[in-house]
């Protein structure tokens, strides 16, 4: 998109919004006009990134996001410290933690196994999980149900299994509300799959 039309910094600025995740180049100029607009706004935005950036580091035990180390999680007596659930993201820990369900710990890979980017065990969280697992029972692999979760999850199983680890993994299925008629052919098979008696 052409921003010449803009002041050079405006342009930047559009061109910097328009590199976030989920942010085309329209949606980028609607918030750089906001900003400017909105003073406070834009200072209250800036405050926060700097912060973020500043006080936000990995977890050295889990790799998670944190603004103490270790985290509050490895921190806390009462997780149940024989149970580690992988995950790719910061962001899913996040999302596991909101179900309440899960009372051991974690461990975030920072990605998955990808090699038509260039992205192998060596750019991943692998070692320092290898290092964690002693008194270590399961290991639940939570990781998206795409090629290369399936993939990280298999190759860490091979890892973990000659260690005499159980490796499982989270079920995958029909989410509450959905129809049958509108979910794809292996979304209904991993659902049969891991069916359960009631």
């Amino acid at each position: 998109m052409n921003f010449l039309q803009y002041p050079r910094p405006l342009a930047d600025l559009i061109v910097a919004l328009s590199r976030l995740p989920g942010i085309g180049p329209k949606t980028a100029g609607r918030l750089a006009f906001y900003l400017l607009q909105q003073p406070e706004a834009a200072e209250s935005l800036a405050q926060a990134i700097r912060e973020a950036k500043d006080t936000i580091s990995q977890c050295s035990i889990c790799c998670n996001f944190t603004d103490v180390d270790p985290c509050g999680i490895c921190e806390n007596p009462s997780r149940d410290q024989s149970i580690l659930c992988v995950v790719e993201q910061p962001r899913d820990v996040a999302a596991l933690e909101k179900t309440r369900e899960f009372k051991g710990l974690y461990h975030v890979l920072h990605g998955c196994l990808s090699p038509m980017e260039g992205i192998g065990p060596d750019q991943l969280k692998v070692q320092e999980l290898l290092r964690r697992l002693e008194g270590v029972r399961e290991v639940v692999m939570a990781l998206n149900p795409t090629v290369e979760g399936e993939a990280t999850s298999l190759y860490l199983a091979k890892l973990l299994k000659p260690l005499g680890i159980m490796v499982t993994r989270i079920a995958h299925g029909l989410p509450v509300g959905g129809d049958l008629e509108y979910a794809d052919e292996v979304t209904i098979a991993r659902a049969l799959e891991g069916r359960r008696q009631l």
